[in-house]
């Protein structure tokens, strides 16, 4: 779990257009660099400083690279062949080694490390590695809540995902190493299989609605070729493509496809019908579509994990009542501009008057969902003309809007980003799930875009991934309520900017605030106030513009993700909270560029630890030091 949560973003998820390099605005150096505080050492203590930092960062990227090197999934995330035909150790022993590995790393900096020789930087980068190391003790004792599958994803369409988006085909040795992956799911789908039969004995099942989805989704693997007659299957039609694309003999070609299908028929199948029985061995233990409480000591493993997401000592219940508070705010807001477009009626018919009317949606056909595509392409090339007048600096990295794949829709979220590789072999990927185009609202599309897209997710997480010189951990790390504060306050940043130019698109962008506003009551309400799923839908229904599919979707999220959905309005509040101070401290020397560089320069960062990063650049302003 915790290299995942290195790699992951908001997150997991195109025929697409690309965002050119030229774009990439130059920056003077950051602003947030020299905002850290003074040390009050001597010019003389520096050598030692520098000496000490450079003792600390080799340490702590010492400790990232030997726990990547544990996952060889997360080395080909990070564009390293290196155990190129194996797939991860799904085992409780490998878990309880990742922490192990974690603490021994944490002891040894604190005996060869001096923290009051290190630099405020330093310092920062020290914390932070404790805190992680911390957080993954406390995690330990929650490892099995967790659900190993649910509509939030399953390995059986994990496993696909990966191979197609991140397995580079190069050379006939990386072609024999994805042969080599579709044997290896044998071996993974027992160790999952077992980890969900251990589950169960501890009393932990998924939900009752999650089996049906999951199981539909892995069966669409198997579907065509070698599996029956028709055309190739997803993964036979990748590799198939990838190896094409070869610069070898014909009848190497053939022996290699050969090899897959011989792979995919044997092993692979295998390891499907393993993970199967394993649903099917626990599916009578689940009879509830309840939320966290319903587990054991489900209340403790929800405050804690309401500590992950928000990075806060919040409560279930302080969450709950900010959740109440913002959405009586952003109500208001809407209903002004309902008055603006002259709509008589309450509120939640001008909800249905956007969900049903033809105007606000897409043909739900091939050419609806290519229309939705070059859309969202058209409003993240407007963000990258305007962004260099707020960012001193643009990620690298390009940008693709894709659609999920048909095969996982069942169990992909509406919309996603995928970090791009560091070596500039993967883009950054916007997914958006096009499943029922009759569910997609024109009117959220744009701020969708910004959020998941540009200014959001892509400019925080492509832009930590090329900083050089910060520790590793700090560039991969993952922290829900910075990552998906910063993807709120993008899309409020819109406004900023000059976009949604019109009533309704204004509204759609205020609705997917509204979406977020409501995950607080609602992820609360299932998990501390035990609501029912219905419970749940129902207030979704009354009190936001979601669709129907889209609401039962993130309600079932919810169920399947304790508190993860906390985190988007939590960190988006903190980052206004910041901006609000920093104006009103610094005037008219306020520049957004330079806040921006601030929130963005470090890496992820818990929210006290960004405030304190605020609150030192504005002090440095103040006193003239910049």
């Amino acid at each position: 779990m915790k290299l995942r949560s290195i790699l992951l973003v908001a997150t997991a998820g195109l025929a697409g257009c690309t965002v050119p390099s030229d774009r990439i605005a130059s920056a003077p150096a950051s602003p947030g660099a020299a905002a850290a505080p003074a040390s009050g050492l001597p010019a003389s203590s520096a050598p030692t400083q520098a000496s000490e930092d450079a003792r600390l960062l080799a340490l702590v990227d010492a400790a990232f690279d030997e726990a990547v090197a544990r996952s060889p999934e997360a080395l080909t995330s990070l564009g390293i062949k290196q155990d190129y035909g194996r797939l991860d150790d799904h085992t409780d022993a490998h878990r309880l080694g990742d922490v192990a590995l974690a603490e021994a790393h944490l002891a040894r900096i604190k005996k060869e490390v001096d923290y009051e020789a290190l630099s405020p930087e330093g310092q920062l980068t020290y914390d932070l590695f404790e805190r992680e190391v911390e957080r993954d003790r406390r995690n330990l004792e929650w490892r099995w809540h967790n659900f190993i599958f649910s509509t939030n994803g399953s390995p059986a369409g994990e496993i696909p995902a990966f191979l197609i988006n991140q397995h580079r085909i190069d050379t006939v040795a990386d072609a024999e190493a994805y042969v080599s992956r579709l044997r290896e799911v044998e071996r993974v789908m027992s160790e999952v299989s077992s980890n969900i039969r251990t589950q169960a004995d501890k009393g932990i099942v998924p939900p009752k609605f999650v089996f049906a989805p999951v199981r539909a989704d892995a069966q669409k693997v198997l579907e065509g070729a070698p599996f029956e007659d028709g055309p190739p299957s997803t993964l036979l039609a990748d590799f198939t493509t990838k190896v094409e694309a070869l610069s070898a003999p014909p009848e190497e070609k053939a022996r290699l496809i050969a090899a897959a299908r011989e792979a995919l028929t044997g092993p692979f199948r295998r390891g499907y019908d393993i993970f199967f029985a394993a649903m099917d061995a626990v599916e009578p233990q689940a009879t509830s579509n309840d939320g966290a409480w319903r587990l054991p000591r489900g209340d403790e493993y929800y405050a804690n994990n309401l500590r992950n997401s928000t990075t806060t000592e919040l409560t279930a219940d302080q969450i709950h009542q900010i959740g109440l508070d913002e959405v009586e705010r952003i109500h208001g807001e809407m209903e002004a501009i309902m008055a603006r477009v002259g709509f008589e009626g309450t509120l939640q018919q001008f909800f249905q008057h956007i969900k049903t009317g033809e105007e606000f949606k897409y043909p739900n056909t091939e050419a609806g969902r290519e229309q939705y595509l070059q859309d969202a392409r058209g409003f993240i090339a407007q963000v990258m003309d305007k962004a260099p007048e707020y960012f001193h600096r643009l990620p690298e990295a390009e940008l693709e809007v894709r659609a999920v794949e048909e095969w996982r829709e069942a169990t992909a979220s509406v919309a996603f980003y995928n970090r791009p590789a560091p070596d500039g072999s993967r883009p950054g990927i916007y997914y958006v799930n096009l499943a029922d185009m009759t569910q997609v609202l024109k009117p959220q599309i744009e701020g969708i875009s910004y959020h998941e897209g540009a200014p959001g997710h892509h400019f925080q997480i492509a832009r930590a991934m090329e900083m050089e010189g910060l520790p590793k951990f700090r560039r991969f790390g993952f922290y829900g309520a910075y990552i998906e504060g910063w993807g709120l306050y993008a899309e409020r940043l819109g406004r900023e900017m000059g976009f949604y130019q019109d009533p309704y698109s204004e509204f759609g962008h205020l609705s997917l605030e509204l979406w977020r506003a409501v995950r607080l009551v609602t992820d609360t309400g299932l998990h501390a106030k035990r609501w029912s799923r219905e419970d749940a839908i129902r207030y979704f229904q009354e009190n936001s513009l979601l669709s129907e599919r889209d609401i039962v979707k993130e309600v079932e999220r919810y169920i399947n993700w304790p508190g993860q959905a906390t985190s988007y309005k939590i960190g988006q509040l903190k980052i206004l909270e910041l901006r609000r101070k920093a104006e009103r401290a610094l005037g008219d020397r306020f520049d957004v560029r330079d806040f921006h560089e601030v929130v963005l320069g470090s890496g992820p960062l818990p929210l006290d630890v960004l405030e304190e990063r605020i609150d030192a650049y504005i002090a440095s302003l103040q006193t003239g030091r910049r």
